[in-house]
């Protein structure tokens, strides 16, 4: 099912546009086609993308960029209302601080680098990803979360809706890795840095993935305790998540 044909919608200004529907959650019942959708950043859409997510009924956009970002490639999509639930990206200043150190820009230093992204995710943006659920609860009319890339903060979000909505870990981390397959990174080089550092961060690995859901277990007693604690999904809120989001028996 991570490779149906309807899952990655081909749009010209979004490489990693995808559905979410299909996968089997809670009582074998599958999560609803054409209702969540992930997607790196929304600024290059063309017209035909456009009418494209018109034809789709698409809402709702949850843009989990930070405020640069969002400055640097804004959108508007007519009838689509933005709900802003900003996390500031930090490799970046990370990298810039170990520089400063003097510390080398290796591929396993920066891969490093991500799996502290990923836990601190987990610990310090719980309250974006609970705004997010609440949302989605609140009401299913289509919607889209994305960041920049659709792969980090996207990737962290897609994975904690399909766990809640009870689809097993290794169907999430297939859907997780299929940024790998059809996200296209933009063509810069900066400054000195090794192209096979860059690459570490436009790509999404299994380990990173696995240090946030390794963090949920370990520091919040599992994601059924973290969904409940931290992000507000209780079992009521969750049950009504699943009636919204997954067909019917």
């Amino acid at each position: 099912m991570t490779e149906h044909p309807d899952r990655v919608l081909p749009l010209q200004g979004a490489s990693n546009f995808r559905d979410l529907g299909g996968y089997l959650g809670e009582g074998g019942r599958a999560v609803r086609w054409r209702r969540l959708f992930r997607s790196d950043h929304l600024g290059a859409l063309s017209d035909q993308d456009k009418g494209l997510l018109r034809a789709l009924g698409l809402a709702r956009t949850f843009d989990l960029r930070g405020q640069r970002e969002r400055a640097a490639h804004p959108y508007e999509l007519p009838g689509v209302h933005q709900h802003l639930l900003a996390i500031e990206p930090v490799i970046v200043q990370s990298m810039q601080a170990m520089v400063s150190e003097g510390r080398a820009l290796t591929v396993p230093a920066c891969e490093e680098l991500m799996r502290d992204l990923y836990r601190r995710l987990v610990d310090e943006q719980a309250h974006r990803f609970a705004e997010l659920l609440d949302h989605l609860i609140k009401d299913d009319s289509p919607a889209v979360f994305h960041c920049t890339a659709g792969k980090d903060r996207t990737g962290f979000a897609a994975a904690v809706i399909l766990l809640a909505l009870g689809v097993p870990r290794a169907v999430v981390m297939n859907d997780y890795l299929l940024t790998n397959r059809h996200f296209k990174p933009p063509t810069l080089r900066w400054g000195d840095i090794d192209p096979d550092v860059l690459a570490v961060m436009w790509r999404v690995q299994q380990d990173f993935l696995a240090a946030a859901l390794q963090r949920v277990d370990e520091g919040h007693g599992g994601i059924d305790r973290y969904l409940a604690t931290r992000l507000g999904l209780g079992p009521a809120a969750r049950a009504a998540l699943r009636e919204r989001y997954l067909e019917a028996a």
